[in-house]
């Protein structure tokens, strides 16, 4: 388990996960991965979100273990303060106030640990007009001047899952945001809060292209620009079987590749790629030629080359490709497929731990390791603050 054997980089720092769905959770998955030992704080009544799935396939909860304590009773709030006393971080995704509610805001759990970074994560962020209303990934990206960028011209918006604001702007930052701010602990013997806001993190990460407004290289219609549709040399394209492929040879000598591999000779098509008036005729004509042969062919055509093609996978096609099994790109875990920890490390590899957890499973176990006597953790049980596995 991973208290115990657990490897990675992060190997030997203690951090509390306050449960929640979506961004915190696969920051907990991703810091877990790399050896952090994480308990996963639940509730006592487990609260299913949506279609009910059972926890072998609640993929971003693996790699650590779960407590179920009733945070709304003071005795269930000091068990969390107790952990946070040794803890090197906490970090929750609840609504601004809510955690100061149950008296585990920051100030609380840091004055029981001085050194404790406390990780926030909201749609909003903790303050401004909007940081008290109900969102989701689509609203976060909305307001960030994501979405409108997204999709083909003259069209609505296409909703590109929640990969941008749940776990690019959200998930990825809180990680990032965290691991900083226990570096600068290390320095400086102290904690502080890391505010992490999905809109915030959705922004960022569009930076580049406010680079491209400025400069007059990015026109606001999407499906206008090259990174966004518009070009006939960075798109995807339908094949002959009903599949598509992805083309993004921006460079040039490798859009003369791409050409060559395609056998087209066509000098406007040669010299005028970035001649933003033919995009659109330009890209009717390779969706012709990638029709006449199926996927499979087209990838034989472009197999070693730097044309920058690619099929277009299903999840399941995705794990099966010759370079992700050359990677080990994928586990199994309880027979169930999914990715494998990432980015790799060369001296301390990160690795999946252990499959995701029940609700309370480890209770007993964690409290044991944490300090609490047997006795203790009796009368914990007894009088319903804690529980093991949550029915």
């Amino acid at each position: 388990m991973p208290a115990n054997n657990a490897k990675g980089p992060l190997s030997g720092y203690k951090l509390i996960e306050i449960a929640g769905v979506g961004p915190t959770q696969l920051t907990g998955m991703l810091l877990a991965d790399m050896g952090a030992e994480i308990v996963r704080v639940e509730r006592l009544t487990k609260v299913e979100l949506g279609v009910y799935m059972p926890v072998k396939y609640k993929l971003m909860n693996r790699s650590r273990r779960s407590i179920a304590i009733d945070l709304k009773q003071p005795q269930g709030r000091d068990v969390v303060l107790d952990l946070c006393a040794g803890a090197d971080a906490l970090f929750e995704g609840f609504r601004p106030g809510v955690m100061e509610r149950l008296g585990l805001g920051p100030d609380e759990c840091m004055r029981r640990n001085g050194r404790l970074v406390y990780g926030r994560m909201t749609g909003w962020g903790q303050d401004g007009p909007l940081a008290e209303t109900a969102g989701h990934d689509p609203n976060y990206i909305g307001i960030a001047g994501v979405l409108a960028c997204i999709g083909k011209q003259d069209e609505a918006p296409a909703y590109p899952l929640n990969l941008i604001g749940d776990f690019g702007g959200g998930a990825l930052y809180l990680a990032m945001g965290m691991l900083a701010a226990m570096l600068e602990t290390a320095k400086s013997g102290r904690g502080q809060v890391v505010d992490t806001a999905m809109v915030d993190g959705a922004a960022s990460m569009m930076t580049a292209f406010y680079g491209l407004l400025a400069a007059g290289l990015w026109k606001e219609q999407r499906g206008s620009n090259i990174l966004d549709g518009g070009a006939h040399f960075v798109n995807t394209y339908r094949t002959k079987d009903d599949q598509y492929v992805v083309v993004a040879p921006i460079e040039g000598r490798f859009y003369s590749e791409l050409l060559d591999r395609l056998e087209i000779s066509d000098p406007d098509l040669r010299k005028q790629q970035h001649n933003q008036d033919r995009w659109p005729e330009f890209a009717d004509k390779l969706q012709d030629i990638f029709l006449t042969r199926t996927r499979d062919e087209w990838c034989e055509i472009f197999d070693g080359s730097d044309a920058c093609f690619a099929p277009v996978l299903g999840l399941t096609e995705a794990t099966q490709h010759p370079h992700a099994q050359a990677r080990d790109a994928y586990a199994s875990v309880d027979g169930v497929i999914q990715p494998a920890p990432a980015p790799r490390f060369s001296r301390t590899p990160a690795e999946i731990q252990s499959p995701p957890p029940e609700a309370g499973q480890h209770t007993e176990e964690i409290l044991r390791d944490w300090g609490y006597s047997g006795e203790r953790i009796a009368e914990l049980l007894a009088d319903n603050i804690v529980s093991g596995i949550t029915n």
